[in-house]
C-alpha cells in the first residue's frame, strides 16, 4: 500500500491520500471518518498513531476503492509527513563504501565503527519531493547530496530487541539528506546545524506500508541534472535496521511517527576529486526502488 500527503489542484490544506491503479488518488478523509476508534484520518501521521484500527480500515478501504478518484498527475505532492513531531534521526558512516571514501577524504584512519553514529535534522528541513530546494551562497555553496532510506517508525518501544524491531516498522520512504559540508564541520564536529537548514530533507513522493516492500532488497540512486552520482542497493548496509532501531531505542523512546533515515551510500559530492556541490539550476533526483523517485531543483 503507498499513501501520498497531497493538495488538489484548487488548493487547501494538505490531506492524505491513498494509492491507488498506480495512478489514482483516493482522498482518505472523506471516505473515512473518526468512528469509536477516534483515529484522525486528517493527516499520514494522525493515520500512523492510529495503530492497529487504522490500518485495519485502510486496508478495507484499498480493496473496495470508491469510484471518485484524483489524478496523481493532477496534484501538488507534499512529504509524507510535512512537519514531524520530532526531529528526523539520523545515521552516519552506515555504508561501508561510503565510510571509506569520507575517511580518505578527511585523511582519517579510524576504524569502521562499532556503534550507530545518531544525528538530527530540524522538522522545519523537510520539504517536497518535487519542492525547490533553497540557496543561500551567502551563508554557503558547499551543499551535497545523500540518497537514504527512510523509516517510519508506527508502534513505539524502548529498549526495543532487535528480533522485535522490524515490527515496530510503519512504513517506508525516501530522504535526500541534503548537507552544506562547510557548516556541518564548523561547528565543533556535530553536524545537526549543517543538515539543518530549511529545505534540506525533501522526503516523499510515497509512504509505502511494511508489509509491501523488502527494506534489505532495494537499489537507491541520486542524480544531478540527469548524471548519477550514486547508485548502490540497501543489501549493503553496514548496520541493519533491526540493529539502528535497538541502538536508537535504548533508554530513548521512539513514538508513531518518528522518522529514522538510515544512511547514504557512496558517491557524494564532498569525497569526489575535485569536490563537486550542488549550484541554482541543478536538479537533483532521488531514487529508491519500489517507493519512487523525487525531482527537487536547487535554487530560489
Amino acid at each position: 500500500m503507498k499513501l501520498v500527503t497531497y493538495s488538489p489542484a484548487a488548493g487547501g490544506d494538505p490531506r492524505p491520500g491513498l494509492v491507488c491503479d498506480g495512478d489514482r488518488i483516493v482522498d482518505i478523509p472523506a471516505c473515512l471518518s473518526p468512528l469509536a476508534d477516534d483515529v484522525d484520518f486528517s493527516t499520514l501521521l494522525g493515520i500512523v498513531r492510529g495503530g492497529a484500527p487504522a490500518r485495519r480500515r485502510l486496508d478495507a478501504l484499498a480493496s473496495r476503492p470508491p469510484a471518485a478518484t484524483l489524478a496523481l498527475a493532477d496534484v501538488r505532492l507534499h512529504a509524507p509527513i510535512p512537519r514531524p513531531a520530532k526531529n528526523v534521526f539520523c545515521v552516519g558512516w552506515n555504508y561501508r563504501e561510503h565510510f571509506a571514501e569520507g575517511a580518505h577524504k578527511l585523511q582519517d584512519d579510524s576504524e569502521l565503527p562499532a556503534w550507530p553514529v545518531f544525528f538530527s535534522k530540524a522538522t522545519t528541513a523537510v520539504t517536497g519531493p518535487f519542492d525547490r530546494i533553497p540557496f543561500a551562497a551567502s551563508i554557503s555553496t558547499s551543499l551535497d547530496w545523500e540518497v537514504e532510506l527512510a523509516v517510519v517508525i508506527g508502534p513505539g518501544g524502548k529498549n526495543i530487541a532487535p528480533e522485535n524491531a522490524m515490527g515496530h516498522i510503519w512504513g517506508y520512504t525516501a530522504i535526500n539528506d541534503l548537507s552544506w559540508r562547510d557548516l556541518q564541520r564548523r561547528h565543533g564536529g556535530q553536524w545537526h546545524k549543517g543538515k539543518s537548514l530549511d529545505g534540506t530533507c525533501p522526503m516523499g513522493p510515497v509512504l509505502v506500508t511494511a508489509d509491501s516492500l523488502d527494506p534489505a532488497n532495494l537499489r537507491v540512486s541520486c542524480r544531478v541534472n540527469g548524471v548519477t552520482k550514486q547508485d548502490s542497493h540497501t543489501r549493503f548496509l553496514y548496520f541493519t535496521l533491526p540493529r539502528l532501531i535497538q541502538e536508537l531505542s535504548l533508554g530513548m523512546t521512539l513514538e508513531a511517527g518518528d522518522i529514522l533515515s538510515t544512511g547514504t551510500p557512496a558517491g557524494v559530492g564532498f569525497a569526489r576529486t575535485p569536490p563537486e556541490f550542488l549550484k541554482p539550476g541543478d536538479i537533483l533526483e532521488t531514487q529508491i526502488e519500489g517507493i519512487g523517485t523525487m525531482r527537487n531543483p536547487i535554487g530560489g
